[in-house]
């Protein structure tokens, strides 16, 4: 199994246990998304697992936001399909020394849910 997709059962794990999705959120209500590293003209949502893991990206350029989190059963019914219409990618726990997974909405919803 490669890293990325033992990053991604574990991710699938903790959130099924947990019931939680968590990403950064501005006091406006804006959500973090950010450029693709790996796709051209693409935009990418990170979520985590854990809450501390969220955390440690609320620093530099995204220092204004805080750590929220989003009910699974939410973020599968509501934001996978927005995020998908919007083109919008996961980017799934990210770590900050490591290049992160970033995979496109429905395809990680169906892997969520078969995990």
């Amino acid at each position: 199994m490669s890293d990325n997709q033992a990053n991604f059962a574990e991710f699938g794990n903790t959130i099924n246990e947990s019931e939680r999705v968590w990403a950064l959120q501005n006091s406006d209500g804006d959500w973090v998304v950010c450029d693709s590293s790996e796709f051209e003209n693409a935009d990418v949502m990170p979520v985590w697992a854990k809450e501390e893991d969220a955390q440690k990206f609320c620093v530099d350029e995204w220092q204004d936001y805080q750590v929220a989190s989003i009910p699974l059963d939410d973020f599968l019914e509501e934001w996978i399909g927005d995020l998908n219409e919007d083109g919008v990618l996961l980017g799934i726990n990210w770590q900050l020394d490591e290049e992160g997974i970033e995979l496109d909405a429905i395809k990680a919803a169906k892997l969520l849910i078969n995990a």
